[in-house]
């Protein structure tokens, strides 16, 4: 389609209200006095301006795909900001790093809107890597070097060595099927704590940086809030430009805003942390970025390889494959697409391991998943396109390639990129919840169910991360260091518990009665699990024309 479609999709065929939805039978031509609004199910998300092979105007389009990259920006210089300086490097190296972070986050998402899932999601940096990044930081600040930047560089190949081992994983699970084997295990019940722990999981990226410079973070958070979902209804003229655009907007002014009080002195006696946040000349990324520079395979060296490391690095990658999978299914909400089958989930998790290995290759200091920013920026805008995303990879490779520009817009205060967060991040975690009008909600087995999993799927990264501030490291503490960073890394991560205890649970209590598939919503379910069990399979997640044409088919499916 070429232009915006306000149609709402086709109704499935067959589809049916979840148990514990439908009116009862004396009722279903009236309301009942105090019932309230009866709303029916719907697995795709009407009114969408523009949804997943939809789009809007060229201009729209190349605003919007700005605006992706401005927000997945935040997260490589967050991470960058966090690991280079442990490593040794200068401000020049943390340039160089966020240039080869946004060069393969383009790479990777042109191939998984390609071939990949096919969703309009963008690959970005993972904080997942950061326990295992850091253990191998702490292996090699121990040892003896010329001056800190050969300790850098001789951290970064041992970081690239350990990924292009670590990534091979992601590769065999994805393509050997064994993933989606186990995603056909999901249901509705086990699928809405993994979506909601996907925003709430990285709730210490949001206000705690936010508090960091409260005096620029929370005019942000406020402004976005007020000016975004208040003022759009001033005139419906506006309606659409401030509901798509005021993000863009509320960014430069705040923006602006720390530049005056940058500029005006309000920082020139404050403490070196509150001036590394709030000021807007100390990222030193402008006058350290070189104008142009092209990242290559093996830029800082050959890759030094190490078996402990590389199997600490796999606890990261398997959560990074855990992390898109539940981002996957917020995407799809979010765009108007059906829930992704089984087989597309197993053969992006496959392409991801392969775009892990490229950033081995180039040299990222982590690995890559599913930006949650940058899908809650999907339902913000309510503009889910594909193409939007495949152009935002342009501006990804322009600001790599030509470091003084991308360094400009790096250079934007941290808080406020987390004050955006805040908002982002709790869409996402809010399409986990839409997912229950699939399930009966009075079931207590689903409420035990989901409740246990959302709880323990914060509570336990909490414990982790507490006990890793005050000691300097995980709880497990074994004598293989590896084992230690695998554990560590699997349980400080949100979604890891929330989807080992949700589909455990939801696997197997009461897996006998055949009333229990009705709660759980599977009838619904089970179509979108197979190719040909729903005719919109096809629509939203086949591979392009000609690429079919040149791949066997065996490993269409």
């Amino acid at each position: 389609m070429g232009g915006e479609s306000n149609a709402p999709p086709l109704a499935p065929p067959g589809m049916m209200a979840p148990p514990g939805m439908m009116a009862p039978p004396g009722m279903m031509g009236q309301q009942a006095v105090g019932a309230g609004a009866m709303h029916p199910p719907h697995e795709q998300l009407l009114n969408l301006p523009c949804c997943i092979h939809s789009n809007p105007r060229w201009v729209e389009v190349a605003i919007l795909a700005f605006m992706h990259y401005l927000v997945m920006l935040g997260s490589a210089v967050m991470i960058s900001s966090l690991l280079v300086p442990q490593m040794g490097g200068d401000h020049g190296d943390k340039a160089r790093v966020i240039q080869t972070i946004l060069f393969m986050s383009g790479i990777n998402t042109l191939l998984q809107t390609l071939i990949g899932n096919r969703l309009p999601t963008v690959m970005g940096p993972s904080f997942a890597f950061i326990i295992s990044v850091q253990s191998i930081i702490r292996d090699y600040s121990s040892r003896t070097y010329q001056n800190d930047h050969q300790r850098f560089l001789h951290t970064i190949r041992a970081i690239q060595g350990a990924l292009i081992v670590a990534s091979c994983l992601n590769i065999i699970l994805g393509y050997s099927k064994a993933w989606g084997a186990f995603a056909r295990r999901f249901s509705p019940v086990s699928i809405v704590p993994v979506v909601c722990v996907v925003g709430l999981g990285l709730l210490e990226w949001g206000f705690p940086q936010v508090g960091k410079c409260v005096e620029i973070g929370l005019p942000m958070l406020i402004l976005l809030v007020v000016t975004q979902q208040y003022l759009k209804h001033v005139h419906e003229i506006a309606h659409k430009w401030v509901e798509r655009y005021m993000l863009l907007l509320c960014i430069f002014l705040v923006w602006a805003f720390a530049a005056i009080l940058t500029a005006a002195g309000a920082y020139n006696h404050a403490s070196l942390k509150a001036q590394q946040h709030c000021r807007t000349d100390r990222s030193y990324l402008v006058s350290s970025a070189p104008w142009i520079k092209v990242p290559y395979p093996f830029q800082w060296g050959t890759p030094i390889f190490s078996a402990s490391h590389s199997f600490g690095v796999m606890g990261a990658v398997l959560v990074a494959a855990v992390e898109s999978t539940g981002a996957y299914f917020a995407a799809a909400r979010l765009s108007g697409a059906t829930p992704p089958p089984a087989f597309v989930l197993s053969r992006s998790v496959g392409l991801q391991g392969i775009g892990m290995f490229l950033e081995g290759i180039f040299g990222t200091i982590g690995g890559s998943t599913a930006s949650v920013e940058n899908i809650g920026l999907l339902g913000l805008t309510r503009v889910g396109s594909r193409r939007i995303i495949q152009v935002s990879t342009g501006f990804m490779f322009f600001f790599s390639i030509f470091g003084k520009f991308g360094a400009f817009f790096a250079s934007i205060p941290l808080p406020i990129f987390a004050a955006v967060y805040c908002v982002l991040f709790g869409i996402v975690a809010a399409v986990g919840i839409s997912f229950t009008q699939f399930l009966n909600k009075n079931s207590m087995r689903n409420m035990y169910i989901i409740g246990l999993s959302l709880f323990l799927g914060v509570s336990i990264p909490q414990y982790f991360n507490e006990y890793r501030a005050s000691a300097g490291d995980g709880p497990t503490r074994s004598n293989a260091g590896w084992f230690n960073d695998i554990l560590n890394t699997l349980f400080t991560s949100a979604v890891m518990v929330a989807i080992i205890v949700a589909t455990l649970l939801d696997s197997t209590l009461e897996m006998h009665n055949t009333a229990v598939d009705r709660d759980r919503g599977i009838p619904w379910w089970a179509p979108f699990q197979h190719k040909h069990g729903d005719i919109r399979n096809d629509e939203f997640y086949s591979y392009p024309i000609k690429f079919r044409e040149w791949l066997p088919s065996r490993y269409i499916h």
